[in-house]
């Protein structure tokens, strides 16, 4: 876990990552939420209140060992992820609601990851390799440094050009997809032995806590008489998390590889799941529509 591969090619990945989201966002897209302020409250409670709640829930009833309950909590109080836009685009969603969420909780999550990742080690007290484990606020500094200066930059990036920073979208984001990969595939490998039965421990898990997050996302805002293109837009945001912040908290920060499977398994299992949810509340739509 001490390897260059993880000390540095990790926090890389999440800088590159964070700094393709910075390239995308403009000052505009943090004061948008004024103009729907109760949209944005509906979906920050979701993400800030009910995940965490969801995900404890599922812990306790999945009887998880206290190291991967942790990681749970890591992965549910991290914040919307930029696939989230994608998907937004794709099935009609509010893009640029979903670009406004994203920013808001990429900054709000320096507080809120502390706090629940904090309260999951206090509740399950897993032991680490020296016997205890704490995200204490020089580690979430240190983390969110990585991810909050590279949105700066291209944010400024964008401002000096924004032509150059749309050039510059694709191929960052395939870099960064890249290196991720490469990072995970790397640490699952060496730690393969160690990692086989927690695989299999936190698949169902990770799958029961996408569909609920997609699923409160969606017919919560509905509920409350959010439109459909707002309430699509939210489902994907909570839906959809930056299993990459907690992968990086787990082992960069916290030296735990067994905390980070959690949010590896949900990195790879929430695309096959958003894109059937997507499909099955589009289809919903259609007879709405021909009316």
């Amino acid at each position: 876990m001490n390897s260059p591969l993880v000390s540095v090619g990790l926090p890389l990945a999440l800088a590159v990552i964070m700094f393709g989201l910075g390239l995308s966002l403009t000052t505009a897209d943090f004061t948008r939420i004024a103009k729907t302020p109760r949209i944005v409250a509906i979906a920050l409670v979701c993400q800030l209140l009910v995940l965490p709640v969801v995900a404890f829930g599922l812990v306790l009833l999945f009887d998880l060992t206290p190291i991967l309950a942790v990681g749970m909590m890591l992965l549910a109080a991290s914040p919307g992820g930029t696939t989230a836009n994608l998907f937004s685009h794709l099935f009609r969603g509010d893009v640029a609601l979903n670009v406004s969420l994203t920013a808001v909780n990429s900054i709000i999550a320096v507080v809120t990851v502390p706090v629940v990742t904090n309260f999951a080690i206090g509740y399950f007290q897993p032991a680490g390799e020296d016997g205890s484990v704490g995200l204490q606020l020089t580690k979430v500094i240190q983390v969110f440094a990585i991810v909050l200066v590279p949105v700066g930059l291209g944010m400024l990036v964008r401002r000096w050009s924004a032509a150059f920073a749309d050039r510059m979208d694709k191929p960052v984001r395939i870099g960064s997809a890249i290196t991720l990969l490469l990072v995970i595939l790397g640490t699952i490998a060496s730690e393969r032995e160690a990692l086989a039965n927690d695989i299999a421990e936190v698949g169902g898990i990770t799958v029961v806590f996408c569909l609920l997050s997609l699923t409160a996302g969606y017919y919560l805002p509905r509920l409350l008489g959010v439109a459909d293109r707002q309430s699509i837009a939210c489902s994907f945001e909570v839906g959809i998390h930056n299993s990459t912040i907690a992968i990086t908290i787990a082992i960069s920060v916290l030296g735990s590889t067994e905390m980070a499977v959690p949010a590896a398994i949900y990195g790879v299992l929430m695309f096959p799941i958003a894109a059937v949810f997507g499909y099955v509340i589009s289809r919903k739509k259609e007879p709405v529509a021909a009316q």
